[in-house]
């Protein structure tokens, strides 16, 4: 009886032991993700940057909420910096992604002239980025957010301004105000002044990305640097100034990523490029209007509903 009771209690032993052991190698282990939910294998960690506006914050999440959907651990660096700082951080290994404008990376990262055609900018900057920083860029997205002016009705009324052109004449009048490299780069005051002529304004204020249309709408300053896709136009019924001599070329929107990581995770390009085709002017100007109008909220949020309204994540 005293063995049979000790080889009870043996058996006990052991089976609470297993129970409380780790999984067996079959069964990979259930890993947490941001935002909640499980998957059943990490695949690694990859660092995902932005820009530091809106449009920016929306994609970069949209971006790591996908991957995190698919198995990928995501560390965010989300409005990280300018172009220049996220690209130097994709040479130095410690960004593996972020969303890039296809005629940013034309001008401000190549330094090559503008051109028009869509198709032509993508292949150039795809072929040259491979080439140069063994940097691929995946599906552009339709949306164009290039860059323009704006003014508010009452402004375009009192001036009678409706194109760009006419700021050689009524420059001298106004104040302007956007992000510091507009007044720098090629694609800003510099390539207007080239095409247009020179542009005297009254004041020229360097303004953060969520400070511009503030500023605009409190009288601080009378035209404003805007961008295609901004909520703001359509939101405040502001006069987008057309641009005459076609300055600005297309910006189309695309992940783009490091080589190395791709060739180490071909299924990036195929988790990500679904959602490209999706991302039309006025959709990513509502995304936006979302984050910036009367409604504020968190771009988090608009991300990852957008994606779950789709079909592409599950929760």
């Amino acid at each position: 009886m005293k063995r049979l009771s000790l080889f009870l209690a043996l058996i006990l032993v052991l089976a609470l032991a297993a129970c409380s052991g780790t999984q067996s190698e079959g069964t990979p282990a259930a890993t947490p993700v941001e935002g909640g939910g499980e998957v059943t294998e990490a695949k690694g960690t990859l660092n995902v940057a932005s820009k530091g506006f809106t449009e920016a914050f929306i994609l970069g999440e949209m971006y790591a909420l996908l991957l995190e959907e698919n198995g990928y651990q995501v560390e965010r660096k989300l409005g990280l910096g300018s172009e220049s700082v996220i690209h130097e951080a994709m040479i130095a290994g410690d960004v593996d992604l972020y969303p890039e404008y296809t005629s940013t990376g034309l001008l401000a990262i190549l330094q090559q002239p503008a051109m028009q055609d869509r198709v032509e900018i993508y292949n150039t900057v795809k072929a040259e980025y491979e080439s140069q920083f063994k940097f691929t860029w995946l599906d552009a997205a339709p949306f164009n957010n290039t860059q323009a002016l704006a003014v508010t009705q009452e402004t375009s009324d009192e001036y009678g301004l409706t194109q760009v052109g006419q700021l050689t004449e009524l420059a001298p009048q106004l104040r302007i105000g956007g992000a510091p490299e507009f007044y720098e780069r090629e694609d800003g005051l510099p390539g207007l002044e080239s095409l247009y002529g020179e542009m005297a304004f009254k004041e020229e204020r360097q303004l953060d990305s969520g400070l511009r249309y503030e500023a605009l709408l409190n009288d601080e300053i009378d035209v404003v640097v805007a961008y295609g896709t901004d909520g703001q136009i359509g939101g405040f019924d502001l006069v987008v100034l057309e641009d005459e001599k076609g300055l600005w070329p297309p910006y189309q929107v695309a992940p783009v990523v490091r080589q190395e990581v791709l060739s180490q995770h071909a299924d990036i390009a195929t988790i990500l490029n679904p959602l490209a085709p999706l991302l039309t002017d006025q959709i990513m100007a509502d995304l936006n209007w979302k984050v910036d109008g009367p409604d504020k909220m968190d771009f988090e949020d608009v991300a990852r509903d957008f994606l779950i309204e789709k079909g592409l994540i599950t929760q």
